[in-house]
C-alpha cells in the first residue's frame, strides 16, 4: 500500500499553482449524471491496522493461521509508511560507505536510531545495531569480560528462563573463549529467577548476572532486588529485554539504584515483519564507562570547519579498522535496513504511540488468560507477566498445536521443545493485532480441540 504524505496544505499550494479551487474541479469534464452518488455499500471508514487487516483476509482466504506464537518473534502492527518509506531507492539501497562521512543520510539515520535505543533503555549510548538479539546477547558476555577487569573468573550466570535458542547461541560463541557460562534455576511457582537462587554465588568472583526482562515465559522479575544484588557482589549486569515493553515498564538503566552495565535485545518488534525467521536486528546499550568495550560501530554528531552540524563514524572497533587484537569483535556490520525500519517505526509511533501498542497487547493477554480460565486452563506460573503466558494443557503440546493448526490457528510454542523440564506447556502471545473476537475465537476452538482429544472442561 503506498503510502501519499500530502497535507491540507501541501494539496491547497498544488491546487493554487493549477489555478483550481478543490479537487472536483479537476473531474468538471465528467457529466453530472455519469458521477457516482452516495457510496451506499462501502463501510463506514476504518484505521489503517483495520483496513490492512481486511486487505490481508482477503488476500489469504487460502488459507493463513491465526497467529498466537511469539517466543521471541512477534507480530505487530506496522503503519504502512514505515516500508513505503524503507523500499525508497535511497533508502534501500544506501549503505556507510568506507568513506563514511560522505554518506550523511545514512549515519542520521544510524543516529538517530541509536539516540531513540539509548532513550528507551535509559541508557547512556548504543552502538549501530546487532546481528539479531541472539548474538548481542553473546557479544554482551564478551564485552562483560573485558568491562569488568576486576573479575579474573570469565563466569557469566545465566538463569534458565533466558530464551533457550540466545542460551545456545552464547554458548557456541563463547565455549572456545574459556567464558564459562553457569545455568541459574528459576522458582517454579513463578518462573522468576530469586535472589535465594543467586546466594551460593555471593562473594565469589563471577563477572555477569544475566537478566531477562520480561523472560522467556512472558513473566516479569524482580529486577530491582537482582541488580542491587549482583552490584553489591561486584557483579556486571546484562539486561535482555523486550524494546516493546520498555514504552510502559521501568527502563533498565533505572533497575535497582545503579542501573543495568549493559542492554541487549531483539528489535523485531519495532516495525520488522514476520517473515520466516528473519532477518532480524540486535540492538546494544551501555554507560559510558563502557563505550570503548562497545563491539561495532558508534555514530556521533560532529561540527565541521565551517560551523555547520554533521555525522561521523565515532569509534569503530572492529577488525577492519584496527589491528585483529586490538578489536573488540569481530562483528563486520549492522543492520543497517532493518535498524532504518526501526528507526522510522518509532518516529511515526512515538513514545505515545508505542505505549499504547503494549498496553493494549497487555490487556489483550490478560483477557485471553480470564477466558481461557473458565475452560479449565491456567497458567503455570503466578507471577506478573507482559503480553505472553505459559500455560498448562491437560495433553501433549506437540499434539494439540497440530489439531489446533488443522482449525486455522497457530496456538503457541511448545516450551517442551526446548525445556523438558516443563511438559505439555503452550506459551501463547497476543498483541495488539488480536481483536475481542479473535480471542473469543481462540478460546472457542480451544475447547473444542480439548475435547476432540477426550478432555472435558472439568479436566
Amino acid at each position: 500500500m503506498a503510502f501519499i504524505p500530502h497535507t491540507d496544505e501541501d494539496i491547497t499550494a498544488m491546487l493554487r499553482a493549477i489555478g483550481a479551487q478543490s479537487v472536483e474541479d479537476l473531474f468538471d469534464e465528467i457529466p453530472k449524471g455519469l458521477r457516482a452518488k452516495d457510496l451506499l455499500q462501502i463501510p463506514p471508514a476504518i484505521s489503517e491496522m483495520g483496513i490492512g487487516r481486511l486487505m490481508q483476509e482477503r488476500a489469504y482466504q487460502d488459507g493463513r493461521l491465526l497467529n498466537f506464537i511469539g517466543a521471541g518473534a512477534y507480530e505487530h502492527h506496522i503503519p504502512a509508511a514505515v516500508w513505503s518509506t524503507i523500499t525508497r531507492g535511497e533508502i534501500y539501497s544506501a549503505y556507510t560507505p568506507y568513506q563514511a562521512e560522505a554518506s550523511q543520510g545514512t549515519l542520521q539515520m544510524i543516529y538517530e536510531f541509536q539516540t531513540m535505543i539509548a532513550s528507551l533503555t535509559g541508557m547512556d549510548v548504543a552502538n549501530a545495531s546487532m546481528y539479531d538479539g541472539a548474538s548481542a546477547l553473546a557479544e554482551a558476555c564478551l564485552m562483560a569480560v573485558r568491562a569488568h577487569r576486576q573479575s579474573k573468573s570469565m563466569r557469566i550466570l545465566m538463569p534458565t528462563n533466558v530464551h533457550p535458542s540466545y542460551r545456545l547461541c552464547v554458548s557456541a560463541i563463547t565455549e572456545s573463549q574459556n567464558i564459562k557460562i553457569e545455568s541459574v534455576a528459576v522458582d517454579r511457582s513463578s518462573g522468576r529467577v530469586s535472589v535465594s537462587a543467586l546466594a551460593p554465588f555471593a562473594g565469589s568472583d563471577v563477572t555477569a548476572l544475566v537478566i531477562a526482562q520480561p523472560n522467556f515465559y512472558g513473566v516479569l522479575e524482580d529486577v530491582d532486588a537482582l541488580v542491587d544484588w549482583a552490584h553489591a557482589n561486584n557483579i556486571l549486569v546484562i539486561a535482555v529485554v523486550n524494546p516493546m515493553s520498555l514504552s510502559i515498564l521501568k527502563p533498565p538503566g533505572q533497575w535497582g539504584q545503579r542501573g543495568a552495565d549493559i542492554v541487549v535485545g531483539e528489535g523485531q518488534p519495532l516495525g520488522v515483519p514476520l517473515s520466516s525467521g528473519g532477518p532480524y536486528f540486535g540492538f546494544m546499550t551501555t554507560r559510558h564507562d563502557y563505550v570503548r568495550q562497545l563491539p561495532g560501530r558508534i555514530v556521533g554528531r560532529t561540527i565541521d570547519l565551517d560551523g555547520r552540524s554533521g555525522f561521523a563514524l565515532t569509534l569503530q572497533a572492529r577488525e577492519q579498522h584496527i589491528r585483529r587484537g586490538k578489536a573488540t569483535s569481530n562483528i563486520c556490520t549492522n543492520q543497517g535496513l532493518l535498524m532504518s525500519a526501526a528507526t522510522i517505526y518509532l518516529s511515526i509511533v512515538g513514545p505515545q504511540g508505542l505505549a499504547r501498542v503494549a498496553q493494549q497487547s497487555v490487556a489483550n493477554a490478560q483477557s485471553l488468560r480470564a477466558q481461557l480460565s473458565t475452560i479449565g486452563i491456567q497458567p503455570v506460573f503466578d507471577a506478573p507477566h507482559f503480553h505472553e503466558c505459559l500455560y498448562q494443557l491437560p495433553v501433549a503440546a506437540d499434539a494439540f498445536i497440530a489439531a489446533m493448526a488443522a482449525a486455522g490457528i497457530a496456538a503457541g510454542f511448545d516450551v517442551a521443545s526446548f525445556s523438558p523440564e516443563w511438559p505439555n506447556t503452550l506459551l501463547v502471545a497476543t498483541t495488539e493485532t488480536k481483536t475481542a473476537d479473535d480471542l473469543k475465537h481462540y478460546v472457542n476452538i480451544f475447547a473444542q480441540t480439548l475435547k476432540t482429544m477426550g478432555v472435558s472442561h472439568e479436566h
